[in-house]
């Protein structure tokens, strides 16, 4: 038991949950990876943009970005080169912090990140759709949002 008086899931269900979990989401992933939208831009640089649209003001700093998804500070360097290339992201200079940059997205980089985010909802909802319930997702929902909270 916990301090929390919870039972603390024996070793076996915490792995097998974990496999499972993750072997789901590589086999959804792979199937999201091959998604027409993701002819424009790879699915990372899309999670670029999606994720600087949902941060406050639209911008965000290159390390609290970098906290948001799963490459590395360099990979994730060499990819804002490559978004600002194609005119997507802009950076610039962190008014409360000179020494950092923050970058935001072009209205360019807007409009690829709804166009590309109209057809990618739909197609996860063909792919997922009929696999659970409504409630079955809620629950989906609050047990992974459970597990994020737990490990940050």
């Amino acid at each position: 038991m916990t301090g929390t008086n919870k039972a603390v899931a024996s070793l076996k269900v915490t792995t097998d949950a974990w496999e499972s979990l993750f072997r789901a989401q590589v086999a959804v992933m792979r199937q999201i990876a091959a998604m027409p939208e993701f002819g424009k831009l790879s699915m990372r640089e899309y999670d670029v943009l999606f994720n600087l649209r949902t941060c406050p003001g639209g911008k965000s700093r290159m390390v609290d970005l970098n906290k948001q998804l799963l490459i590395s500070q360099p990979s994730l360097s060499r990819m804002v080169v490559r978004l600002e290339e194609q005119g997507l992201v802009v950076r610039e200079p962190d008014p409360a912090d000179q020494r950092a940059t923050q970058l935001s997205l072009t209205d360019k980089g807007l409009k690829m990140q709804q166009e590309i985010g109209r057809e990618h909802v739909k197609h996860l909802h063909e792919l997922l759709g009929s696999a659970l319930s409504e409630e079955e997702f809620n629950q989906l929902n609050r047990l992974s949002t459970k597990l994020r909270e737990a490990v940050q």
